[in-house]
């Protein structure tokens, strides 16, 4: 019978149907950061159950931990106090964490894939719901709650009910400026922030192919904005020559026949899907957000949607509640729109191809006097390398403020946060109302729309400031 990606590595981790629609899975890898990890270890020792794997959990600070320069000396009593516990805890069950400062420290979405703990087929865990990024290289990863932490600390298994499976086929060539991101944001406003729901959403077709590693996890990063809590692609000859060499990835012979079996979890011609969604990237040009949702997307060079057309009374409502938030108005272009800040980096953007791509758009002028803008490397591997290339060198000649790894502005930690009405150009993936602090305002878009919004200090084509609208 012709089976899914999805069903080949759920079949091969799953240890006993539980009975009421739950599978007992074997977890191959639980990544775990700051704010989950004291929590969960007192639950754990509260009971007085060890850690069943420990050589199997990995442990990383990064989004309660400031993003300034020479910490941990700058970090407040809440990031001290969480960043204590982990190191206390991790110690204490033999998991390995790293540090601020040291090798392997960043995001754990960024870390998890550079150090070869994500692998193809793996069933990867993590507190955190972007955790289908790890998806990008053939995993099953999602994101899981804290006493759900706690459950995989003690039996190094997790309880699931099994999604149906989804496949978003994509065809074409991309545009100028196109990038992953998007052709994500373009996704997820076509089809809506709840239709992934229930779902495993494998993406494929040429245009995915066609795709380096990093834009992959860029791409399954978002899933959970489109509903679902995982998202994957196939592992394929780009996604081993990554993995070659990497730390926690199979050496020599044990490598190669890894390779041989991570061949074989492409998903079966003829295998049935619950549901399928064809996209040509071609129709696809820079995407902004516009509203408070991550499906309130436009192309850049488009104007705010009118609510007033919109025929269902719920979707028009939220419409007209996002504007006012927004402070904006149905049919005025979004380019030219007067900003704040500018933050390049997270679990979506934050890789070293993302920090090249805004380099590149830094090099041409000097951030407008009017915004403030900053570049966080996704992990301490990112920020060393951006550093050898002299990234750093461009983006602090152009204005920009560069930072040391971790979430920062993303989810507004560790006092990093805008203030009330400040407008944002962001390469996060989420702008809910107070995502970046209370009262702001975000934008969501590629690393390279963002550099060219912080020159132009407002929001901007980057066509246009290439000159080649």
């Amino acid at each position: 019978m012709a089976r899914t990606m999805f069903d080949k590595i759920w079949a091969e981790h799953r240890i006993a149907d539980l009975g009421g629609g739950l599978t007992l899975l074997n977890v191959d890898r639980h990544l775990i950061h700051d704010l989950v990890a004291g929590p969960a270890f007192d639950r754990l020792a509260a009971r007085g159950l060890p850690v069943r794997n420990p050589e199997r959990t990995f442990a990383t600070p990064d989004h309660g931990v400031t993003s300034q320069p020479d910490r941990p000396a700058r970090l407040d009593k809440v990031a001290t106090k969480l960043l204590d516990d982990m190191r206390h805890h991790s110690r204490k069950a033999g998991v390995q964490l790293f540090d601020i400062g040291q090798d392997g420290q960043g995001i754990v979405h960024v870390v998890g894939p550079e150090l070869g703990l994500t692998l193809p087929g793996s069933l990867i865990v993590c507190g955190d719901s972007h955790s289908c990024t790890h998806g990008g290289l053939g995993a099953l990863s999602f994101g899981i709650g804290t006493t759900e932490v706690v459950h995989v600390l003690a039996t190094q298994t997790i309880r699931q009910r099994k999604p149906k499976a989804m496949r978003i086929t994509y065809t074409g060539e991309p545009g100028r400026a196109v990038t992953a991101k998007d052709i994500i944001l373009f996704t997820i406003a076509k089809l809506g922030t709840k239709a992934g729901t229930g779902h495993a959403v494998e993406y494929a077709g040429p245009a995915i192919a066609a795709l380096d590693i990093e834009e992959r996890l860029t791409l399954c990063n978002l899933s959970i904005e489109l509903g679902s809590k995982i998202g994957m692609i196939a592992p394929d000859d780009r996604s081993f020559a990554y993995l070659a060499g990497k730390a926690f990835a199979p050496k020599g012979a044990l490598f190669d026949a890894a390779v041989a079996h991570w061949r074989t979890l492409t998903t079966d011609e003829g295998a049935r899907f619950h549901i399928e969604h064809h996209i040509d990237i071609g129709e696809i040009t820079p995407q902004v957000s516009w509203g408070t949702s991550p499906e309130d997307v436009i192309a850049i060079d488009g104007h705010v949607p009118d609510p007033d057309i919109e025929t269902d009374p719920a979707r028009r409502q939220r419409m007209i509640e996002a504007l006012d938030y927004m402070g904006l108005t149905a049919g005025q272009p979004l380019a030219g729109v007067p900003i704040d800040r500018v933050f390049i980096g997270s679990c979506a953007n934050g890789r070293l191809s993302d920090l090249r791509a805004a380099a590149r758009i830094a090099a041409r002028g000097t951030v407008a006097a009017n915004v403030q803008a900053w570049v966080v490397p996704g992990s301490r591997r990112v920020q060393q390398a951006a550093e050898a290339e002299g990234l750093d060198r461009i983006f602090r000649d152009a204005g920009f403020e560069w930072r040391e790894p971790g979430c920062s502005l993303c989810l507004s930690t560790a006092n990093e946060q805008l203030l009330p009405g400040e407008r944002s150009v962001s390469t996060t993936n989420r702008n809910f109302v107070g995502r970046q602090g209370l009262g702001a305002r975000t934008h969501l878009a590629s690393p390279a729309t963002a550099a060219a919004s912080a020159l132009a200090g407002t929001i901007c084509d980057v066509r246009a400031l290439e000159g080649r609208a």
